[in-house]
């Protein structure tokens, strides 16, 4: 793939490089092993006349440096006989001047090269662009606030160089409550604090979003910025228009002020301003709550005035470098309203400026694009990884059968229910080569957005996923998206505490500064050294830092393994696993809760988000009772994953707690424990939900007792860990955590202990009820009770650098002799087609099969995967890794 060979090859560079400054190396690292811990300041030699050097990113980047050193009493001067930082860019003559330098290509470089200037060791601070420079002094900056000893932490034994294969990290930013969100959109210190953070962190876009709290304007009440333009600018022509209630005087000129100061900071920090406005509907439809309305407009004068209000936002805020749209129903737009888009349009084409335009992929099709192409700007899909949610780190196999096209749909949601269903979670066929537009794939916040997340193993995986067959990048819904959406909001704070002690620290993002930091780490660089995050937890936790970091690196693993393996509902408006509203083990006699789960809806039944690599818990109980091989991961499989996970973080995390009391009692230790504890807390009660359900299911199958006996035994483990897990977060988290109007998407943990008692209670009648066993079950309850283990089939295979469309493409295998049989997995990346498999022809120890020129004649890249068989077991390769963080399929581009 483009971005990973490109990558490859900066890292051949950088050998190739660091044999040529040997010897300089060696002078510096001479010269920093005789530097004296007393010093007190350090050159900093800038190329004045560079205007990478002058541009304002590299301003701001220099004072963060300034700042750090004299936090730690050095002062940053003209000369010292001590370190040199020259910063040039990498065709400056102080750089030439370090001797052999490398050939930096790529935008965004981190260059980081140890040397000599004027007889003092130095570091050259360089790249091609300002964020390859301004990500450098970041480097240094984090160096000296995270070390005691500022001067050994910028000693470099060898040059750094780093390169991103994403060209878009970026973070979304939403305002979705009036109540708990006009305080930190206006606050200025929190803009800088925020900012920064994420600068640091290596995003390099800020995508601001108004008009994402609701999924259609229907049942409005908070909307305050939900039709943005009327609470922004007044436009010629259109004064009648307004917002009623009317804004205070002052207020819509505060907000566009605001808005304009936020996008001047982020171009400030070196970051794209990307302004997202979801929703174009003026009216609200079956809302007598809503908190405003829009006048003046009607529908004869609606996409003029869009225009023309988004053109006159664009002039007043120039460093908007792209918009991101929802285009299909839920914008409030009917799909199939291309006039209303075109008209639109025209403030992009007449901005005089680029102005990236970035399309919500739901219901996208070609009218579209060619609409948006046409204004002769860069175009791109915003496609959702892992549906709504946080999945593990590659993208999904295969989509769930709800998800597939369907025909004959009429009305609001034609398109993206119809034909484009198989468009709403994920990239859809979008993949298609020449098409004309990238894809950048968005985080949505459904599996984890309330409790802190940080696996840096993860993180890197989704670094790798985010470029997958040459993909623009990816979005991050940060931490805390759609709190108090749909009018749920509360005074005092997002995060919800009702431990004053810990409500108290920071503001509410600040808890999630780790987050950020491996999110936007590893967006950049997926193998960016572990000493960026080990610095981070020693610096703030000491001796605790080390285990606290393993403990929360497992525990942020239980919930996007959840998702990935099971999935009552795609939308992160039912489904919310943190906060899970508790489905029935018994089929439901009533309306189902999560209205896209297969029938007959209960915990059984419930398909992975991931069909293809993932079996649901009644097809694994049928494969038990059959003694049925299924090489899909199964249930047993994922509840031994969790609990493993559950026992290295809580053994973790005792070590952590073991430590100096004034780190361990500190409010920001708090707060990473307790969130810890709730996840492991969740997770304990997730897997013995899991094989509560698989018994039950092999009970249903053989009316075996000793099943039923152990599905009551595992679900009522599930209740005592949700019991405890909620005794303990009842005394931290508020009473409701509000993300929306209905109980499913607010309350506490404890709101839900009721439906488990009740649930139980109606499983011990019915297995009570059950006739008399039909058959026993014996085997299949041992092979419920502990997975066996996966045969060792350690392959050797050549992953093709191409394939020629319209021409066969050979995979061949070589296997141990254990394996007796091989299938192949093929699809096009497309994710509107389903996959093929075919036996592959034994020869020895190898295995060949052909994918035939008539598949391969195709626009889409090629994703493959091996099935192999031994005498009586079945597994898949590529495997997961014992982090579950890589692609367990082989993907391979068209040659062009």
């Amino acid at each position: 793939m483009r971005s990973v060979r490109g990558f490859t090859a900066i890292q051949t560079t950088r050998r190739t490089f660091l044999k040529l400054t040997t010897a300089a190396t060696s002078v510096a690292a001479a010269e920093f092993s005789h530097a004296l811990p007393a010093a007190t300041t350090i050159a900093l030699v800038l190329d004045a006349h560079s205007p990478l050097v002058t541009s304002e990113p590299v301003q701001w980047a220099l004072e963060q440096f300034r700042q750090a050193l004299e936090v730690k009493g050095i002062t940053a001067a003209v000369n010292s006989r001590t370190l040199a930082v020259v910063v040039s860019p990498i065709t400056g003559s102080l750089a030439k001047a370090f001797g052999n330098l490398p050939d930096i290509t790529q935008p965004e470089t981190v260059a980081l090269i140890p040397g000599v200037h004027n007889n003092v060791p130095a570091i050259l601070v360089t790249g091609l662009d300002t964020r390859g420079i301004v990500y450098g002094l970041l480097e240094l900056t984090e160096r000296v606030r995270f070390n005691d000893d500022p001067f050994a932490a910028l000693h470099l034994p060898a040059p750094i160089i780093e390169v991103t294969p994403n060209k878009v990290r970026s973070v979304a930013r939403a305002f979705v409550s009036e109540i708990e969100d006009k305080s930190w959109f206006y606050d200025r210190k929190f803009w800088t604090d925020y900012l920064d953070t994420i600068a640091f962190a290596r995003f390099n876009r800020f995508n601001f979003a108004l008009g994402f709290g609701y999924d259609f304007p229907r049942g409005v009440t908070g909307d305050y910025l939900h039709f943005p333009y009327p609470y922004l600018v007044e436009v010629p022509g259109y004064e009648q228009v307004s917002v009623e209630p009317r804004l205070a005087a002052g207020e819509r000129q505060r907000n566009l002020e605001t808005l304009r100061y936020i996008a001047a900071e982020t171009a400030r920090r070196g970051l794209e301003f990307q302004l997202g406005i979801w929703t174009h509907a003026y009216q609200w439809t079956d809302s007598p709550h809503s908190d405003h309305h829009i006048a003046g407009l009607t529908p004869e004068t609606h996409a003029a005035y869009c225009r023309d209000a988004l053109a006159a936002v664009l002039k007043a805020c120039p460093q908007i470098s792209g918009l991101t749209l929802r285009i299909h129903g839920e914008s409030g737009i009917p799909e199939g309203s291309y006039p209303f888009w075109q008209t639109l349009f025209e403030a992009i084409s007449g901005a005089g400026r680029t102005i990236e335009i970035d399309m919500h992929a739901k219901g996208l099709n070609l009218i579209m694009i060619d609409m948006a192409r046409k204004t002769g700007m860069p175009v791109k899909v915003g496609a959702k990884f892992w549906a709504e949610h946080q999945g593990l780190s590659y993208h999904q196999a295969d989509i769930r059968a709800t998800e597939y096209p369907r025909f004959g749909v009429t009305g609001t949601f034609a398109v993206s229910n119809g034909e484009r269903n198989f468009t709403r979670y994920g990239y859809g066929d979008f993949y298609r080569q020449r098409s004309g537009v990238e894809i950048l794939y968005r985080v949505w916040p459904g599996t984890q957005r309330h409790l802190l997340w940080g696996d840096p193993a993860l993180a890197s995986g989704y670094g790798r996923a985010a470029n997958f067959c040459g993909a623009a990048g990816m979005e991050l819904c940060e931490p805390l998206t759609f709190k108090g959406r749909e009018g749920s909001g509360h005074p005092g704070g997002r995060n919800a505490y009702v431990d004053s002690s810990l409500a108290a620290t920071h503001r509410d993002t600040s808890k999630f500064e780790v987050t950020y930091l491996l999110w936007g780490r590893h967006l950049y660089n997926p193998e960016t050294t572990p000493e960026v995050h080990h610095r981070f937890f020693r610096q703030a936790f000491g001796s605790s830092g080390p285990p606290l970091e393993t403990a929360l690196a497992n525990s942020s693993r239980i919930l996007p393994l959840i998702t990935t393996a099971w999935l009552p509902s795609a939308s992160n408006h039912s489904f919310w696993p943190e906060l899970y509203t508790p489905i029935s083990i018994l089929p439901p006699t009533d309306k189902p809760l999560y209205g896209d789960s297969p029938a007959p809806h209960n915990v059984s039944a419930i398909s992975p988000l991931d069909p293809q690599l993932f079996s649901t818990i009644d097809q694994h109980a049928r494969d038990l009772v059959s003694s049925t091989t299924n090489a899909r991961y199964s249930p047993v499989e994922v509840i031994e994953w969790l609990e493993t996970m559950i026992f290295v973080s809580t053994q973790s995390l005792t070590l952590a707690s073991a430590g100096k009391s004034s780190q361990v009692q500190s409010p920001e230790f708090r707060q990473i424990a307790e969130d810890i504890f709730i996840l492991n807390g969740l997770g304990r009660y997730f897997a013995n939900l899991f094989r509560a359900a698989l018994f039950y299911s092999i009970h249903e199958l053989t009316g075996d007792p000793v099943a039923a006996e152990r599905s009551l035994d595992a679900y009522r483990k599930a209740r005592d860990a949700w019991f405890r897990m909620s005794q303990r977060a009842d005394k931290i988290y508020a009473a409701d955590i509000s993300y929306g109007e209905i109980p499913i998407r607010r309350g506490n943990w404890a709101d839900r202990l009721p439906a488990i008692d009740q649930d139980m209670t109606a499983l011990e009648k019915h297995f009570t009820a059950r006739p008399v066993q039909q058959a026993s079950a014996g085997m299949a309850i041992q092979s419920a009770t502990k997975a066996s283990p996966r045969p060792a089939t350690t392959l050797e295979h050549r992953v093709p650098a191409t394939f020629r469309p319209g021409s066969d493409l050979q995979l061949t295998i070589t296997a141990p002799a254990t394996v007796t049989t091989s299938i192949v997995w093929y699809r096009h990346v497309n994710q509107g087609e389903r996959w093929n498999s075919a036996p592959m022809q034994k020869a020895g120890n190898s295995y060949s099969a052909i994918i035939p020129a008539s598949y391969t004649n195709s626009s889409y890249p090629m994703q493959y995967y091996f099935e192999l068989h031994t005498a009586n077991k079945a597994t898949l390769s590529p495997p997961f890794n014992p982090t579950l963080s890589n692609q367990p399929y082989y993907a391979v581009m068209p040659a062009t």
